[in-house]
């Protein structure tokens, strides 16, 4: 491997699903100015819109949660064009 190429920045990270609250931690070099408290420890917050415990490929469940609300958007923004 390549000396010099690879961050040297790696740190535990929190990950938060938004849509069902599910923690999970790993190292990242992940940018982020928010904190979360897990057992007893801080760790620096990723927020992400979907993950492996909400996915429909992962769960098995073919219902994909939309938490940003642009399912909606879409239909109602092209519901003019139904004939």
């Amino acid at each position: 491997m390549k000396k010099g190429i690879h961050p040297d920045n790696y740190r535990v990270v929190a990950f938060k699903d938004m849509s069902n609250d599910d923690i999970f931690l790993t190292k990242s070099t992940a940018v982020t100015n928010e904190t979360i408290e897990v057992d007893g420890e801080e760790y620096p917050l990723v927020k992400m819109e979907i993950s492996r415990t909400s996915h429909p490929y992962y769960t098995g469940k073919s219902k994909l949660v939309d938490s940003a609300g642009r399912i909606d958007k879409f239909k109602n923004k092209y519901a003019k064009f139904k004939k």
